[in-house]
């Protein structure tokens, strides 16, 4: 069964909350001073039972013009709204506030309820229903039901209720498959349990033992309880009204704006790029730089306005803007938000928020409000433009959920849809634009070309080196982005290697010719080879071609290194090496003196063999002698 919240809407005594009573048989002024003034001042709750059977909450808010701020933190998260219009009075300044902020918070179910219908005839009562109709043209409201009630004689009650029944059967589910979100709108301590925190659970799940994170403060807390109306609960949905028992955080650094979320779930900034929107009857236009109260969820902050595409936003228009807030605010994109004029303080327009962002944004820059342009659509392309803006970092389902506001269910199918039209790609775990593989691709040719052109003897280019210029932040995503680049015949690999397919060293005339000098010098050499050092003073005047060269030749074997300082041609070291193995034909062991005797070479070099042999666990010493390790080496 759908979960859903129910918000009153209206004037200030007009009787949202002796409505509230008569569906409820709850007053939800539960303050003293309301009760004593008559007024509601803040919030109120109360559980309302239909008569299909199923529960709803109703979340009582206020209607006084110097307390719309806590009618926005009332509208956080409603499903159903009651536009309540007093008839002996009708339509009201407030009345049309509220409908406008409910408007831009995208509540799109709602009844127009006329209360105090006993105060008036049924002449005056016709013409207050035309009034209002005519008022709520446009909006969601347009085609709604109007039921005039009177809470006093109870007339139309069950009717009202029967209504609701309808409109919350065709009400949207709230995402109960996102990450939990409870912005916080009551915070209290409750002796015997401790810290307890109320508000309307916006997205998600909330179960007995969940871990949580308090932001702004980004504190761990953990789920004692769970209540729904003076009910316990084991677990709780999106769309109900919520008690929350937490433990590891105190009363006194939680407040109302707080917001309790699933760990690491909540995006934070004091910089957003937003779609902002004016009403249509704004009293005001909003300049580039104007200061603006900003409401979001249960959070109240000030805002300086960046308008991206103008320097006046007139009423009834919408345009990108950047927000500065005068403190980080917790959020998720395509949230909505409202503002206010700075002063006086009325209500002029709200938005959605695309992205938070870290930096100043250039105005009037076409690039900036394309990108901002793909946020501010459908799901599917915001989802498209979020891996797009990644560039080449894979992003999992659950951080492209997180950044496009969507379930993970959802993004999963849109995903894969692209990936079956071809537009992104699965790389590793995540996912990866086709745009920014193919600018992948031509950076890695290139990149590996130019290696090939300045080390026209090597082989390519280490896949070490290849892995660090890709992605030096994970191993493992560029080894993913590497494969991907193999697989699709831009680069291949093999012994640690990369380089661009069909490639093949290649000598210049100068490096041949250097090829063959060194090959001659080490053969003439023979089995008692210079140092390293000495070969590189004869040939200092060629320095850099003959290090390339003397590269080019270990490498391929054609010189072995016998020692970091010593080198010496294959011929002579095959020479050596089969002396060796033959001596042991006559004996199982070989001792320094008869090696150096049989090849002919002083101790210096014999010991250099020697030891190169024992490196290659071809023999070992034992007691001063040589022994086979490889009795079958050849």
């Amino acid at each position: 069964m759908k979960h859903v919240v129910i918000g009153t809407a209206g004037h200030v005594d007009h009787g949202k909350t002796w409505l509230t009573r008569a569906l409820t048989g709850v007053n939800t002024d539960r303050l003293e001073e309301e009760q004593r003034r008559g007024i509601t001042l803040d919030l109120g709750f109360a559980q309302l039972e239909l008569p299909n059977g199923q529960d709803a909450s109703i979340v009582d808010v206020p209607g006084h013009e110097k307390l719309v701020r806590n009618m926005i933190v009332g509208a956080t998260g409603i499903d159903v709204v009651l536009l309540v219009v007093a008839a002996d009075e009708g339509f009201m300044p407030q009345t049309q506030e509220h409908l406008d902020i409910l408007q831009l918070l995208d509540v799109k179910s709602g009844i127009i309820v006329l209360t105090k219908k006993d105060l008036v005839d049924d002449d005056w009562l016709q013409v207050v229903t035309e009034d209002t109709r005519e008022r709520v043209k446009g909006t969601f409201l347009e085609n709604a039901p109007v039921i005039p009630v009177s809470a006093e004689t109870g007339e139309n009650i069950e009717l009202l209720k029967r209504e609701i029944v309808k409109i919350v059967e065709h009400a949207d589910l709230k995402r109960t498959d996102n990450p939990f979100r409870l912005p916080v709108d009551r915070v209290f301590t409750k002796k015997g349990f401790g810290t307890i925190v109320t508000g309307t659970l916006v997205d998600g799940t909330l179960r007995m033992g969940d871990v949580a994170d308090v932001y702004p403060q980004e504190l761990t807390a953990k789920v004692r309880g769970l209540q729904t109306h003076n009910v316990a609960q084991p677990e709780v949905y999106a769309g109900m009204r919520v008690a929350v028992n937490l433990t590891g955080v105190d009363t006194s650094v939680i407040r109302r704006g707080c917001t309790v979320a699933a760990p690491e779930s909540m995006l934070q900034a004091s910089q957003v790029a937003v779609r902002l929107n004016l009403l249509p009857d704004s009293p005001y236009d909003v300049r580039n730089s104007s200061q603006l109260h900003f409401y979001h969820g249960t959070q109240e902050l000030m805002a300086k306005v960046r308008l991206l595409d103008r320097d006046v936003l007139e009423a009834g228009d919408s345009c990108f803007a950047q927000l500065t807030l005068n403190k980080e605010l917790t959020m998720r994109n395509q949230d909505k938000f409202i503002v206010r004029f700075f002063s006086p303080v009325v209500t002029v327009g709200g938005g959605e928020i695309l992205e938070p962002t870290s930096r100043k944004l250039r105005r009037n820059d076409q690039r900036v409000l394309a990108h901002l342009a793909h946020l501010a659509w459908a799901p599917e392309d915001r989802a498209r433009q979020i891996v797009l803006d990644a560039g080449i970092h894979p992003l999992s389902v659950a951080e492209v959920a997180s950044l496009a506001g969507m379930s993970e269910g959802s993004v999963q199918t849109t995903l894969d849809k692209f990936v079956e039209q071809g537009s992104i790609e699965r790389i590793g775990q995540g996912y990866v634009s086709e745009e920014a593989l193919q600018e992948l691709s031509a950076a890695t040719a290139k990149l590996v070309g130019n290696y090939h052109r300045t080390h026209t003897l090597d082989d390519g280019m280490s896949l070490g080196e290849l892995r660090q210029r890709i992605y030096p932040k994970s191993q493992s995503l560029a080894n993913a982005l590497i494969d991907w680049l193999q697989a699709h015949g831009v680069i291949e690999q093999s012994g640690g290697i990369v380089r661009i397919p069909g490639f093949e060293p290649t000598f210049t005339d100068v490096q041949r010719k250097m090829l063959d000098q060194l090959d001659e010098f080490y053969l003439k050499a023979d089995l008692e080879p210079p140092t390293n050092e000495e070969v590189t003073q004869a040939f200092q005047d060629r320095h850099g071609t003959f290090n390339e060269v003397m590269a080019h030749m270990l490498k391929r074997g054609t010189l072995v290194a016998l020692s970091p300082t010593t080198s010496v041609h294959r011929s002579a070291y095959a020479k050596a090496l089969s002396t060796f193995m033959g001596m042991f034909a006559e004996s199982s062991t070989v001792a320094i003196g008869d090696f150096r005797t049989k090849l002919g070479v002083s101790r210096k070099y014999a010991q250099l063999y020697l030891e190169y042999f024992d490196a290659c666990h071809i023999s070992k010493m034992v007691d001063g002698v040589r022994v086979l390790v490889k009795p079958n080496f050849s």
